[in-house]
């Protein structure tokens, strides 16, 4: 049979060769060669060829190679609690972006301690260079196989499989695994592996299941890249938005009030408006109408969305008031189609492009909730258009073009985008889906954006475009989404008469730039680590006295820069000028103004940055000046752009 090498060579292999040594007569081995792709599958290098085959190395330079790397690492680890605990119960262990965990039914925590064994143990089953094999099994041989090891989460999740398919196990020294795969070659194969904590975890996720011990871990080929790794750690800590927004007081989440629903208190409020401001100017300029919609509605419009046969789980429960049943709003989008609804709609009128700041409730399990970044009260900024088919595309590159702008403004430059197909289960017709495909994909390679295929990944309505930021860390949040719509138009019996006098159906499209204006803030708190650039800094500048006897001349002054646009605040406190100053920096105020007798005798004031900067002595023409030029490469300058 012929196998060749992607973008490479071929040659003739036998059957029953197996990838590894495929790859060796290619020219292709060495230990950094981790897995391999045969005809786009991810298998084990041990894995035999059944026929010819077009074959790629897998290293850790690829998502896939990394994801490899990393789940045998779960493995080691788990290996490494089963020969220290033999009590220990195995459950699950995936691999994430940068690092991976695996659950445990122990009988108490995992302490500090027990993580250094663990650790110390797993760099010996390293050290071993164990070769890792693949076994298959039927579904009885498996129960039977993983009873007699008293694994019993792991037979529960075999009783689950379906009866006539393979199952896989994977083998290192006396340690097997059910899984999947693929695997390394050896344990030896990892360079460096590090233990970073513990937490209790719910069996599948369930709060009525067992409470089980998870151990998180990463891998990487070099104890330099895991030392790189656990310094960015430490910068995610510093930067946590929980943490940061209390520090700045920003925002709080009090059990009193409940969990996953947000406070914001002046100063968040500031930058909370900055940013709803700027959206709603923006929308306007770009041809949307703005409207507002109700917290609630009776539960039969939520029957006719959908939303009570697809969302249920996520919804508040509904409440009854004078005879009906109302539901507190987890969508806002059949508002926007109420309000189409309204009036009789030519095909003049389209398209028609709604757009508002909606707070919904969505149940959120309280295991999941985190800070600003997973709630149950949030405000979307939400957008619904309605247009022609022969609208389409043009609607969507609009749309591109507005959330690319948007993002940009707030800071952010380096972008991922999928393009996300029909899945398996899905509403409307083959020839819907073609023609909304067709325009997603014809919108994006007219913009000449790059983007990544995701089959099967579009909603059951239709498919969409999803755009994830990259924060200054380098992780990537999913914000934007462009997403087309058959089923509500169906549903809701919507029509617009066409130019032939008769009766059609729009096509909907539901867009979300930032996503929730709770998320995107916690994002952006992240990304800024809390020194907001100075047009979204709640403070821009705080004047300081040195004595009581500059208290009129700093009031003055700050009045002076309020009456000329800016966020200004004066620190009269009867403190120590250093005291102050280091106040001013922790509180991430952009400038510092600093008054004593000789400033008020010149009509100046010292100018320091929060980076700790001295800029010089300035007057507050000088001043104002210097912070005009500080926002122009802001939204405001952006905006003319647009």
């Amino acid at each position: 049979m012929r196998i060749a090498l992607k973008n490479g060579p071929s040659t003739d292999a036998k059957t029953g060769d197996t990838v590894g040594t495929a790859l060796s007569s290619l020219g292709v081995a060495g230990q950094d060669v981790l897995a391999a792709k045969v005809d786009g599958a991810v298998v084990d290098l041990s894995r035999p060829l059944a026929g010819g085959a077009l074959i790629e190395p897998l290293r850790f330079d690829s998502a896939e190679g990394r994801e490899v790397y990393r789940h045998s690492s779960t493995h080691v680890m788990a290996q490494a609690v089963k020969e220290l605990f033999p009590s220990a119960q195995l459950t699950i262990g995936p691999a994430l972006e940068d690092s991976f965990y695996y659950d445990f039914s122990f009988e108490r925590p995992f302490t500090p301690e027990d993580l250094e064994k663990i650790e110390a143990r797993a760099a010996d089953i390293i050290q071993r260079n164990l070769p890792i094999t693949r076994r298959e099994f039927s579904k009885q041989e498996a129960i039977d196989f993983f009873t007699a090891r008293g694994e019993h989460y792991k037979v529960e999740l075999i009783q689950g499989f379906p009866d006539d398919e393979p199952i896989t196990a994977y083998t290192q020294g006396d340690f097997v695994d059910l899984c999947r795969g693929p695997h390394l070659p050896t344990t030896g194969h990892i360079g460096a592996l590090k233990l970073l904590n513990t937490a209790g975890a719910y069996w599948r996720g369930d709060e009525r299941n067992p409470m089980l011990q998870r151990i998180y871990g990463t891998s990487f080929p070099t104890k330099a890249e895991v030392d790189g790794y656990l310094a960015r750690l430490e910068e995610i800590k510093r930067r946590d938005h929980r943490k940061v927004g209390k520090e700045l007081d920003l925002i709080s989440i009090q059990d009193e009030i409940g969990p996953g629903l947000v406070l914001w208190h002046p100063k968040g409020s500031v930058v909370r408006l900055l940013i709803e401001n700027f959206w709603r100017e923006q929308h306007i300029r770009d041809g949307y109408n703005l409207v507002y919609s109700p917290h609630t509605a009776r539960l039969d419009l939520w029957k006719t969305s959908g939303h009570l046969d697809y969302y249920r789980e996520n919804m508040f429960p509904s409440m009854k008031l004078e005879g009906s049943e109302y539901q507190l709003k987890p969508m806002n989008c059949p508002y926007h189609i109420m309000i189409y609804q309204s009036h009789l709609r030519s095909y003049r009128d389209l398209p028609i492009r709604y757009g508002e700041l909606g707070t919904v409730y969505r149940y959120e399990r309280t295991g999941v909730l985190h800070g600003l970044m997973r709630v149950r009260g949030f405000t979307q900024d939400d957008a619904h258009l309605f247009c022609r088919p022969d609208q389409m595309e043009v609607e969507v590159s609009r749309v591109l073009d507005f959330t690319f702008f948007v993002l940009q403004t707030f800071g952010f430059t380096e972008f991922e985008v999928f393009l996300s197909t029909r899945p398996k289960e899905s509403v409307g017709g083959d020839e819907h889906w073609t023609l909304a495909t067709s325009a997603l994909e014809a919108a994006l390679k007219s913009h000449q954006i790059a983007f990544q295929l995701d089959p099967g990944g579009g909603a059951f309505y239709g498919p969409k475009i999803d755009i994830k930021i990259k924060d200054a860390l380098g992780r990537s949040w999913q914000c934007s989404t462009v997403q087309v719509d058959f089923n509500n138009p169906e549903r809701f019996d919507l029509n617009y008469i066409g130019e032939d006098g008769k009766a059609h159906r729009p096509i909907m499209i539901h867009r979300a730039l930032m996503g929730s204006i709770e998320r995107f803030f916690g994002i952006l708190i992240e990304h800024y680590g809390g020194a907001f650039p100075t047009w979204l800094a709640p403070v821009q500048a705080v004047v300081i006295n040195i004595t009581d006897q500059q208290q009129d001349y700093v009031s003055a002054v700050v009045a002076q820069l309020k009456a000329a646009g800016f966020r200004a605040e004066a620190d009269l406190r009867n403190e120590k000028i250093g005291f102050k100053i280091r106040e001013a920096e922790k509180s991430k105020i952009p400038f510092m103004l600093v008054a004593g007798n000789r400033e008020v005798q010149s009509g100046t004031l010292s100018v320091r940055g929060r980076s700790g900067a001295t800029l010089g002595t300035m007057t507050v023409t000088e001043i104002v000046n210097l912070l005009q030029s500080e926002l122009k490469h802001t939204q405001r300058e952006l905006q003319h752009t647009h």
